[in-house]
């Protein structure tokens, strides 16, 4: 019996419905596979650093996700003309300043707000700022390239400075550490180590500075043990001498070994001579009066400085060793750079210097973040790096941050190799160091400050006001004309 023409039509229509509905479930079905298996965005603590899915946050917090020509003008907000190298320039400045750190950057803005002098500011970096270099991440994230900066002081004249060229939030920063109590339970303590730290880690329950006062008296030597004369002989010693034997077992013995790749005991004294601990139940890192955050990052503020006047002209990836025999014609030549590369030449060791490296990873947890506090440290051996820092948590982000499903992670391992960060300080390098600062005193036309010139660790502010004082002292006593 053969179909009539509309029975064959009607018997299409219901084949073609049939295949596009077995279509929409097996569309549905790979969906529901992609997003519940994690192929997609990634869930808990699922690491997705250079995967092919890095960023799927981007694209839930934005709607798509950023191009790399956005992502490179947000990081480097320096222009075309600090990338010239050594073309464009005057055929004569009254400074050239090695480094666009915080003393090469203070003493360009001074010369030229005081004296009216003329700068050239050049850097082996692709950036300005030294050290405190910021910048917004492919994550829409504020990050420190080089490491956590917390700005903090108790000089009115370096609070004064720096607010001129940003604006600032307050911030008291605390840190956790990850230790072990005595009973091999993992706990997070504040530190420096305070009576909640004792309380925790020891069971104890120390209410009263009296208490606490007590606790470490007892576990710090004293007269009868150290004599009336007591004086610590090495770090080791000195750090006793402050938070006795066992939160020094516990907490700085293993973590300096992985901070210096040397235990206390090889340190001079004077490393521990401030070794911060609380007899209260304050929680803060730093005691300071002034404590606060550059609002829209540090980066921001050296561009204040510098990149405003047109008496400061700056080179960015410019190695002074390179260009330092085709600089243009100057009066004075200020080197912030390590004191000791600048003399590579005479034939004297190096100095030591401890680096650092980090490793960076993009998470998406589902709490949306990583861990409790910004900085948590991982004194123990169990781990090789000393700390891990979540910038998420920094109250200078951009707004909504706290909101984004992704976070970034940086695991911080001290090392031997890499840029200068933090000089060692034992007798062998102090000893040299005093050579290469009589070289110094001798060198015509040069003027040498910062840290790494001085062989000598400066928290930003120290840093600050070294750089001032200075160009009280050097700088503005010369004659100019």
């Amino acid at each position: 019996m053969a179909f009539s023409i509309p029975g064959r039509v009607k018997c299409r229509n219901e084949f073609r419905q049939l295949c596009l509905t077995c279509g929409f479930l097996l569309v549905l079905v790979i969906y529901v596979k992609w997003n519940v298996s994690g192929s997609g965005c990634p869930v808990t603590n699922q690491i997705v650093i250079n995967e092919a899915d890095e960023g799927k946050g981007e694209e839930l917090r934005a709607g798509k996700p950023r191009d790399e020509e956005d992502i490179a003008e947000t990081r480097h907000s320096v222009g075309r003309e600090e990338f010239r190298g050594m073309n464009g320039l005057e055929k004569k400045y009254n400074l050239v300043i090695v480094g666009a750190g915080l003393s090469g950057a203070v003493m360009a803005e001074r010369a030229s707000k005081l004296l009216g002098l003329k700068s050239l500011v050049i850097d082996k970096r692709d950036h300005i700022g030294g050290n405190c270099y910021d910048y917004i991440d492919e994550h829409g994230i504020r990050t420190s390239k080089y490491g956590v900066h917390i700005f903090h002081t108790k000089h009115d004249r370096v609070k004064d400075y720096v607010q001129q060229y940003s604006e600032w939030i307050p911030y008291e920063h605390r840190v956790i550490a990850k230790a072990t109590d005595i009973d091999g339970k993992t706990k997070f303590v504040p530190m420096p180590p305070n009576q909640q730290t004792v309380n925790m880690l020891f069971h104890e329950n120390i209410t009263s500075k009296e208490e606490m006062v007590e606790w470490l008296d007892k576990r710090r030597p004293s007269k009868e043990t150290g004599g009336q004369g007591y004086r610590p002989r090495n770090g080791e010693e000195m750090a006793i001498s402050r938070v006795g034997k066992e939160l020094y077992e516990m907490l700085i013995k293993p973590y300096t070994k992985k901070q210096w790749n040397k235990y206390p005991k090889e340190l001079d004294a004077e490393v521990f001579t401030r070794l911060p601990y609380r007899e209260d139940r304050d929680d803060r890192y730093f005691d300071d009066p002034w404590q606060h955050l550059p609002k829209d990052g540090y980066t921001k503020m050296f561009e204040n400085m510098l990149l405003k006047d047109p008496k400061i002209t700056v080179r960015v990836d410019v190695d002074y060793f390179k260009v330092m025999d085709s600089l243009p014609e100057h009066d004075l030549l200020i080197f912030t750079g390590p004191i000791d590369a600048y003399f590579a030449s005479k034939g004297l060791p190096k100095l030591e210097y401890r680096s650092i490296f980090w490793e960076k990873e993009y998470l998406e947890p589902n709490a949306k973040i990583f861990q409790p506090a910004w900085v948590v440290n991982y004194p123990e051996a169990d781990v090789n790096w000393t700390r891990i820092s979540e910038y998420k948590h920094s109250p200078n982000q951009p707004t909504g941050v706290k909101e984004y499903p992704g976070t970034v992670v940086y695991r911080e391992y001290s090392t031997d190799v890499g840029d200068p960060y933090y000089p060692v300080p034992n007798k062998r390098n102090k000893e040299l160091y005093l050579k290469y600062q009589a070289m110094s005193k001798a060198e015509q036309g040069v003027k040498f400050v910062g840290r790494l010139a001085s062989y000598k660790y400066f928290n930003m502010d120290q840093a600050i006001l070294n750089a001032l004082e200075f160009f009280d002292t050097e700088i503005e006593t010369l004659r100019w004309t």
